[in-house]
């Protein structure tokens, strides 16, 4: 194996990984539905890529992949997605992302834009096609869809990548090789903080319903999830009040904090700032995650938690604790709306205040034995270095020792945007390149470990993992959480 990959299952014996296994296998796909291997292309050919979710980040995923051919698009949304439309003429237009996997018989990729709710169950269905897959982040809503699309990413031998796009980043990926290197010695501790959630969060659901815009097919966007009222705008017009979008309820935007649609802000940025220590330390799984947040309802989640995930020791390397902090005290005048407070503490940001005069709004902090290293944005392109007996931290591209370290993670090799180059790279994996450096292989485990604080958020406290058979030792209220059902007609 390469030095810079690393197996998720370390330290999971083989009779635990082939029961979990064939627990992923017993998912059975929509019925119809054929499995396929993907077609086979020269460098040279034109994938044809469908696209569900076209409107919002979908739009970007799309003209990110503008030089294939983009021959169907998909949005329960005609608003949403009419610039689209106009954008890509010779596309063919649907609603029902099924209809389309089924209709489109030359497609050779998919990419999935959508809510995280329908994530794996329109990955999936498109990976048993035989069609290559990029999908948003992050990768799944559960643990057991993380982990069944990285079996079926194997199992069909397709070209995969999740929408994580700092992994472009020749920052995140020189990050990796430092610490992979020892430089500042073995890490034990770990912050990552975000300034989201951006949208309300921490607030039950409203009363009533609203008429369904004709342009919004509701029954596509509740998808595999319990159906519910469609509202427009909260009923007094403020009351879920955010930065942005303010006033929404479910559609555009505003569903991210939902749990029956959302992951919260743990799942949205996670998979962004949590991305190059999860690579850089070979975390395997963790043995306890421990969730501590404002009393939290049943509907959306808080508007502000602190999460520690506890890593065993593995391949020589110690224990480390690691502690997610995102949003803050609610504002006086918009209750769902925070102020930013929940970061480290003072004492463990006294280099970066330094630093920067103020900590910035999302960060990673790796202390080691040796110094330590600090990202501060949530894509690692940058990173700070301070080892033992120096006075401050020093930007990596220009700290000595860090100049010393060779290479050994291989650089993206295409040009534009990092956004672009992740599309690139995958592109180039579906026309038979190595694999994207954010394939399901490293996408599917790095999002089931992140929702397993989404689990611990929604059971209240503390969770004794048990990785090989995905069950809360300690919790067995927590299964619904862990695989959940879906509603008939969109089984995964």
């Amino acid at each position: 194996m390469p030095k810079h990959q690393f197996s998720p299952l370390a330290g999971i014996t083989r009779r635990r990984f082939l029961y979990c296994s064939a627990l992923a296998a017993g998912t059975t796909a929509m019925t119809g539905w054929a499995a396929a291997q993907p077609r086979r292309l020269a460098a040279n050919d034109k994938l044809n890529i469908g696209v569900i979710g076209a409107g919002g980040k979908g739009a970007g995923d799309t003209d990110c992949c503008a030089g294939e051919n983009i021959i169907a698009l998909c949005d329960v949304d005609e608003t949403t997605a009419a610039s689209r439309h106009t954008k890509y003429p010779n596309a063919r237009v649907y609603k029902d992302w099924r209809k389309m996997l089924d209709q489109e018989k030359s497609l050779d990729a998919v990419i999935v834009s959508t809510p995280d709710h329908v994530h794996a169950v329109a990955a999936g269905a498109a990976m048993r096609m035989g069609k290559h897959v990029y999908c948003q982040k992050p990768l799944t809503q559960t643990v057991f869809e993380a982990r069944l699309l990285g079996k079926l990413a194997r199992q069909y031998k397709v070209a995969t990548q999740m929408g994580n796009q700092g992994s472009a980043e020749d920052g995140l990926r020189r990050a990796v090789e430092v610490i992979q290197a020892g430089l500042i010695g073995p890490v034990r501790e770990v912050h990552v903080w975000t300034n989201r959630p951006i949208w309300p969060q921490g607030m039950d659901r409203p009363v009533g319903a609203d008429p369904i815009p004709a342009s919004l097919d509701w029954d596509g966007w509740i998808g595999p999830a319990p159906m519910r009222p469609y509202r427009a705008a909260w009923p007094d017009g403020s009351s879920g009040g955010s930065r942005r979008k303010r006033g929404l309820v479910y559609h555009p935007f505003a569903w991210r904090g939902w749990q029956d649609f959302g992951t919260g802000a743990l799942g949205d940025m996670a998979c962004h700032t949590a991305n190059m220590p999860f690579r850089a330390l070979k975390l395997g799984y963790p043995t306890e995650i421990e969730a501590a947040s404002p009393a939290m309802n049943r509907e959306s989640y808080p508007l502000k938690s602190t999460i520690r995930f506890l890593f065993p020791a593995r391949q020589g390397l110690p224990p480390v604790n690691f502690w997610w902090y995102d949003g803050g005290d609610p504002k006086p005048d918009r209750p769902y709306d925070h102020d930013g407070s929940n970061k480290p503490p003072k004492d463990v940001l006294t280099d970066i205040q330094e630093l920067m005069d103020k900590v910035p709004g999302s960060g990673c902090l790796l202390l080691g034995d040796k110094g330590k290293l600090f990202s501060p944005d949530a894509y690692g392109a940058q990173f700070f270095v301070k080892l033992e007996g120096e006075k401050e931290l020093t930007d990596g591209k220009s700290h000595e020792a860090v100049k010393a370290i060779a290479q050994s993670v291989p650089r993206n090799a295409f040009s534009g945007s990092a956004d672009q180059r992740h599309h690139l790279e995958w592109i180039a994996a579906c026309k038979g390149g190595v694999p994207g450096y954010s394939s399901f292989g490293i996408a599917a485990y790095l999002t089931e470990i992140i929702l397993l604080g989404c689990v611990a958020l929604r059971v209240g406290g503390k969770i004794e993992w048990d990785a090989a058979n995905m069950r809360a030792r300690n919790v067995p209220e927590a299964a619904p959480f862990i695989r959940r059902a879906y509603r008939k007609g969109w089984e995964l």
